[in-house]
């Protein structure tokens, strides 16, 4: 029997709080178990100084920053809803849509929304899958979702166990998601370093997955350096069973970005964070560490980098990537302070912790990202506060370029980069900070938009939904999709 086909006792059902919305949400463990943080987006939680709490306090009376727990925004941003955490109670990290449907990860599993009716949204179901940080993402019948957290085994009711021991399981899981009252457990696969985020190139028969981790150790059996690539798994859409890696292609025969000390306060390259794809240009961008790179993905079995670049001045941490409409840009972000830090304020400015908008220029194997600006919000947020550029996606509005993208508990921002040398924010929503003496790891962590509205998934506060109301962004109402993972770019167009 496999891991993941347990008898139908095993499971049970979440009936006190989800009887609130009428429902019943599925669990396929026998218990919670608490999901290991992983180095980059962990919680966290740290008392400040008497003169940072004092700052916090001052700008709170004078109107600079909202209160706590206060909600403000632009005039032309309304928050619809929210729902609260219900029974999982980890971190909420990424989201995933597909028709009526929103996926929502949570380093405990994950919960499926019905959004027929986004200002009154409901939960369907809450998957109990301990593994941070479950990123989700979504194909037909499938949901993918990523552990990398070292777990015993490959099972919805793991426990922690350390990455030095040889049988310790990180890497891909796979649901069948027919009926999304009740996803099914239907295949597992271990992968190197295990899958901080994934990334899907889908095809008629196939789903292709790209996998990102990093920071490998010689102490660990099972993510051994050099750590120089990807995963590619291949999914047979009729048989998810025989899920398998089929090749690891490493992106950077010399090793990467030195990192410290060659590049102070730069991470050395072992590995990717995050990969976008777009599949109708061929293209994906990744964001490696210490490197930015374009590739080709012309073969889905066989990327291959076409160019690389590095900003040793102002970025820390290659995050993520986002292609604009006509792919002919890609806005890259830097995780500086790995998410747990208060980087949106004077101290640190406006060109670290940002966005980096890279032109393309050239054609085929010759095309190069040439840097043109850096983008961070302009609302400078309290030392009590993390924030930083975190998960975002375009707005597809009609000859703009336009992103709405999540700041930790910098809140949500509406930006225009259409000229790529003048990006500007058009739009906010955020709420004030968690505490006024702490600063405590919380916020957006993922701010998308799909088909009409914005949907954030709030790390402490839950599942938020915003609407734009703008002449700049209206045209993008028109915009019908039937499914959206923002790792892997539609063709809006």
């Amino acid at each position: 029997m496999k891991p993941w086909e347990r008898p139908p006792q095993r499971r049970r059902y979440l009936g006190a709080a989800a009887a609130a919305f009428g429902l019943v949400a599925t669990l396929l463990a026998a218990g919670p178990a608490a999901a290991t943080p992983d180095p980059g987006d962990a919680p966290h939680k740290e008392r400040v100084t008497s003169g940072q709490q004092a700052e916090a306090k001052a700008a709170i009376e004078n109107g600079d920053i909202p209160g706590v727990d206060q909600i403000v925004h632009s005039d032309n941003v309304s928050h619809l809803t929210n729902i609260p955490k219900q029974d999982l109670k980890g971190v909420n990290s990424d989201l995933a849509f597909q028709g009526k449907y929103a996926f929502a990860g949570n380093y405990d599993g994950f919960v499926i929304y019905d959004i027929s009716r986004p200002k009154s949204p409901r939960i369907v179901s809450q998957v109990l899958c301990p593994g941070s940080q479950n990123d989700v993402s979504v194909s037909g019948d499938l949901l993918f979702l990523s552990t990398d957290s070292s777990r015993s085994d490959n099972s919805c009711n793991s426990t922690t166990q350390p990455a030095t021991e040889k049988s310790s399981w990180e890497g891909m899981k796979v649901f069948d998601i027919s009926d999304k009252r009740n996803p099914q457990y239907v295949a597992a696969v271990e992968t190197s370093c295990g899958s901080h985020t994934h990334t899907l190139v889908p095809e008629r028969k196939d789903v292709y997955i790209y996998v990102s981790s990093y920071s490998p150790s010689v102490t660990f059996p099972d993510c051994q350096p050099p750590h120089d690539g990807i995963s590619v798994i291949k999914v047979p859409r009729k048989a998810p069973e025989k899920a398998a890696v089929i090749d690891f292609p490493v992106l950077f025969p010399d090793g990467g970005n030195p990192g410290q000390p060659t590049n102070p306060g730069v991470s050395q390259t072992t590995g990717c964070h995050d990969l976008t794809t777009f599949p109708e240009l061929k293209l994906a961008a990744g964001a490696c560490m210490g490197d930015g790179i374009l590739l080709d993905i012309a073969d889905p079995a066989k990327p291959r980098v076409i160019d690389r670049v590095e900003d040793n001045v102002n970025f820390a941490f290659w995050h993520s990537a986002t292609f604009n409409e006509r792919g002919t840009k890609v806005v890259f972000t830097d995780e500086l302070g790995g998410g747990v830090a208060a980087t949106c304020n004077a101290e640190v400015g406006q060109n670290r912790g940002a966005d980096g908008i890279y032109d393309i220029v050239g054609k085929g194997d010759k095309r190069k990202l040439v840097f043109r600006s850096y983008f961070k919000i302009p609302r400078h947020q309290a030392d009590t506060e993390n924030c930083v550029a975190h998960n975002g996606s375009l707005i597809p509005a009609k000859g703009r370029d336009i992103m709405v993208q999540a700041w930790y508990q910098g809140g949500v921002s509406i930006w225009d980069f259409t000229n790529s040398d003048k990006p500007k924010e058009i739009g906010y929503f955020e709420r004030g900070p968690l505490s006024g003496d702490t600063l405590i790891t919380g916020g957006s962590w993922s701010a998308y938009y799909y088909n009409g509205y914005i949907y954030s998934n709030d790390i402490d506060k839950g599942f938020d939904v915003l609407k734009i109301d703008d002449r700049r962004t209206d045209s993008a109402a028109s915009v019908r999709l039937g499914e959206l993972n923002t790792q892997t770019q539609p063709d809006y167009r």
